[in-house]
């Protein structure tokens, strides 16, 4: 079984930490953060705000480079998209998870920003359907614990036998260990769009939430998964650590989104552009009506306690694309 250092690259992106944060002495990766933050909420929520930030601008100059060859086509989505040309294919990476579901106007708000990332379709000759690939909103996920991944479904099954007695346990802790995350923006590289939060820090609190309970993150719950899960005597070979609370919402399937033609995928400079300006204005606008300003309300979708509605999903088997069987889901409020 892989280590959790051992493989950090999907479809050619690396999962790098670009929080400022590096190297561990720790037992459980998620302690390194937290106490290089001095276990101050506003402190972690700017290391995630950083590393997205970060990431962000760099793949922004990666689209605009000159040199720029074009998106990353996950070659296994594309497969299963077009039966057509491969009719015997099957997905064969078994995973085993912990997911957090998003609440319905979190939902709601994502099938908007959708909509939007498809009005940015390159030409009328090219139907919606070729320009991206939606996460289905009933498959919206959020990985906030990964236990392992690409194995077979036999393997998986032993590691679900071991941690079974604990999966009650895991999949209800979010109902009394309530993160929230705030100021929802679009993150991407040349593989996928995702839409991304920061831990809170005691900003614009809702009803009935006590001024003490952001002191609780995200990153302290994704610690306390990896402490749980490592008690049961697995190894937890998560691909990456890195200060991130994301949804894939959007992975790119054909090179004719930003390419000057569907029979020449060369790169369209201006279509582009057109793309990551269309990231921009939504960003912006997430900014202006969803993020917390001077203490007032949250518009919904803006603002997500992490168990709201259901808990964990704990999730095994092919599920890259927000597939596969729930072991157990969790007690949500």
């Amino acid at each position: 079984m892989a280590s959790s250092s051992s493989s950090n690259i999907e479809n050619g992106n690396v999962f790098e930490d670009l929080s400022g944060i590096s190297g561990t002495s720790s037992e459980n990766p998620y302690d390194t953060l937290i106490e290089a933050c001095n276990d101050d909420p506003g402190k972690i929520q700017a290391r995630y705000g950083r590393h997205r930030e970060t990431r962000n601008a760099a793949q922004k100059a990666k689209f605009l480079a000159h040199d720029f060859s074009g998106v990353i086509i996950d070659p296994i989505l594309y497969k299963l998209m077009n039966p057509q040309e491969h009719p015997n294919f099957v997905d064969s990476r078994n995973c085993l998870v912990f997911w957090a579901r998003p609440p319905v106007g979190l939902k709601d708000l994502i099938a908007d920003l959708q909509k939007q990332l498809l009005n940015v379709a390159p030409s009328e000759k090219i139907k919606p359907e070729k320009y991206l690939w939606l996460m289905p909103l009933e498959r919206l996920h959020m990985t906030t614990m990964e236990i392992t991944f690409s194995l077979t479904a036999p393997e998986i099954n032993a590691i679900v036998g071991q941690m079974l007695a604990s999966i009650p346990q895991i999949t209800d802790y979010t109902y009394q260990h309530r993160a929230r995350l705030i100021k929802p923006m679009l993150s991407y590289d040349t593989a996928a769009i995702a839409l991304s939060f920061e831990p809170a820090a005691g900003e614009s609190l809702p009803k009935g939430r006590s001024p003490t309970a952001d002191v609780y993150t995200y990153h302290h719950l994704r610690r306390d998964l990896h402490r749980l899960s490592k008690e049961t005597g697995i190894e937890v070979a998560s691909r990456y650590v890195v200060p991130s609370s994301h949804l894939t919402i959007a992975r790119f399937v054909t090179q004719t989104d930003v390419a000057k033609s569907e029979d020449d995928h060369t790169p369209d400079p201006a279509k582009v552009q057109r793309l990551t300006e269309c990231i921009e204005e939504i960003n912006a606008n997430l900014q202006e009506q969803y993020w917390p300003h001077n203490g007032k309300d949250i518009k919904d979708g803006g603002q997500w306690i992490v168990g709201e509605e259901k808990g964990l999903d704990c999730r095994k088997g092919t599920l890259w694309y927000g597939g596969g069987e729930t072991v157990r889901l969790g007690k949500g409020f």
